[in-house]
């Protein structure tokens, strides 16, 4: 028998290099990151949006509301009137500041306009490229101090009650179709400055819809095109009616499509 005789040497373990360990630990610190900001990703995901529930109640003092309306730097300069500037228990400021939230769309069902500074807010955000509707009552869009006037020669689409038998009484604004506010107060000097009123804000999905269908039921109700027995009273009409043919508007329905279906089914 032959024996052999095999001669084992030590295994010898090589160590990483200084910038292999580098490379190593950054592959893992990029691996964490990325892990960490997944999981804040799906955390957001998945917690329930914080709801807006918001009580407002008239009347309240008069403010300065110029910081408001004002943008960027401008928004940070100290105003030199003398009225109060706290923004956080006025509820008209508060009001103003749901309005002007608005980046999309803004819709308004309310018996009486005469507000400037809510006719202001409302002219921002037409001007600003927002979609603004307007819905108002027949007889109460002439009255004393009406912003009506002043928001259709700006362009803003304004429609009101058809029937002269039924008052268009409602008082309530969405926001982006997503913000609603609604209670008793009407869009007047009075009603902010010496009336008992409320307003509930919210942006509870499952109370905003219906106030959506129903604002775009109004709004194809109102349609004077609908009605051509009565006179022309719609901005939008109007100008169609001047140039003989369609009018290219600026502002387009909000999920006009998805509306209209909602208003059928009301029964329109």
């Amino acid at each position: 028998m032959v024996s052999s005789y095999v001669h084992r040497y030590p295994q010898v373990v090589k160590m990483p290099s200084a910038s292999e360990v580098l490379k190593l630990v950054g592959v893992g610190v990029v691996g964490l990151t990325l892990g960490i900001e997944w999981l804040r990703w799906l955390y957001r995901r998945l917690k329930p949006a914080a709801r807006v529930t918001e009580v407002l109640f008239f009347p309240c003092e008069s403010s300065c509301v110029e910081r408001l309306f004002a943008s960027g730097d401008a928004s940070k300069q100290p105003c030199p009137c003398g009225m109060s500037h706290s923004l956080k228990d006025d509820s008209f400021s508060r009001l103003l500041f749901h309005l002007l939230s608005a980046r999309v769309s803004l819709d308004v069902c309310v018996f009486s306009f005469s507000n400037t500074e809510l006719s202001r807010a409302v002219l921002h955000l037409h001007t600003r490229g927002v979609c603004v509707r307007v819905i108002v009552d027949r007889d109460y869009m002439y009255i004393t101090g009406s912003q009506i006037g002043m928001l259709r020669k700006a362009g803003v689409p304004v429609r009101h009650e058809l029937s002269r038998a039924v008052h268009m009484h409602h008082k309530f604004a969405v926001v982006d179709g997503r913000l609603l506010v609604c209670g008793s107060l009407n869009w007047t000097m009075t009603a902010v400055q010496s009336n008992q009123e409320n307003l509930l804000v919210t942006d509870d999905p499952a109370v905003v819809a219906p106030y959506r269908g129903q604002f775009q039921r109004l709004w194809l109700a109102n349609d004077p095109a609908r009605h051509k027995v009565l006179p022309v009273h719609d901005s939008h009409q109007k100008g169609r009616a001047r140039n003989g043919g369609p009018m290219m508007f600026k502002c387009h329905d909000w999920k006009s499509e998805e509306l209209s279906q909602e208003a059928k089914e009301g029964g329109l």
